[in-house]
């Protein structure tokens, strides 16, 4: 907790591994005495009791790909210049790699901290994801056996060579990069074993899905599995 300021506006900036980890990384933030404000998807906004919750605490909505895109972002810079701090969740959902790993970040976070020149605080989560896996049939908690979450805040990520360029794709990209290996790297330590060497990118585990599947369907075509050829070439020490 060391590393949350204690006054003045800043970023964080969280893994995303279940539906149950804003609740876990809110505890860990209430108690250092700064309340964050979330960016949240903004149907979650439109009604019931989880509308009814982030409307009334004054959490942002984010409208992704429509004209009002652009007030989510404001409504971020107008708190941190306030004194608030706004927690983002870069990879922008859910975390899609098998291994419960951040996946690329999305700008949005970069974009607001060159801007405001706000401290990024990095904070990894573990342990919501296995009292509510994502992506399970049924999203329901998994009390027992009993489950330990995990939050860790490293110290802010240096992004001072990038203060005074044009924001342009590249370098918010790289910004970004800086924030999710800082992500990742708290990441490591709070499960102990190493992370993978590039974040994982589901557009490109998309398209390699596709790839394959199209081999095996020529493959198929022609009477022999890709493994087969892989066998037969092998055979003939080619």
């Amino acid at each position: 907790m060391e590393h949350i300021p204690v006054d003045g506006g800043f970023i964080t900036a969280v893994n995303h591994n279940s539906y149950l980890d804003p609740l876990s990384y809110a505890h860990f933030q209430y108690n250092t005495g700064r309340v964050p404000r979330f960016l949240a998807k903004a149907a979650l906004f439109k009604g019931g009791f989880v509308g009814t919750i982030l409307r009334g605490t004054g959490q942002i909505p984010v409208y992704r790909e429509s004209t009002d895109a652009a007030t989510a972002f404001r409504s971020a810079v107008d708190a941190i210049n306030r004194g608030e701090c706004v927690a983002f969740y870069p990879e922008g959902t859910l975390t899609r790699d098998p291994e419960m790993w951040p996946m690329e970040g999305k700008t949005g976070a970069a974009r607001v901290a060159l801007l405001t020149k706000a401290p990024v605080v990095p904070v990894a989560q573990w342990g919501a994801n296995e009292a509510m896996p994502p992506y399970a049939k049924e999203n329901k908690l998994r009390l027992f056996p009993r489950k330990t979450l995990k939050v860790l805040a490293g110290p802010p990520v240096d992004l001072s060579a990038y203060y005074g360029k044009e924001p342009t794709a590249e370098v918010l990209r790289a910004a970004t990069e800086d924030i999710m290996s800082a992500i990742t790297a708290l990441l490591a330590e709070l499960r102990g074993e190493p992370a993978p060497a590039e974040p994982y990118n589901p557009r490109k585990a998309l398209a390699e899905a596709r790839r394959k599947a199209r081999e095996e369907k020529r493959a198929a075509e022609a009477g022999q599995s890709p493994a087969a050829r892989e066998e037969r070439k092998e055979g003939d020490g080619k």
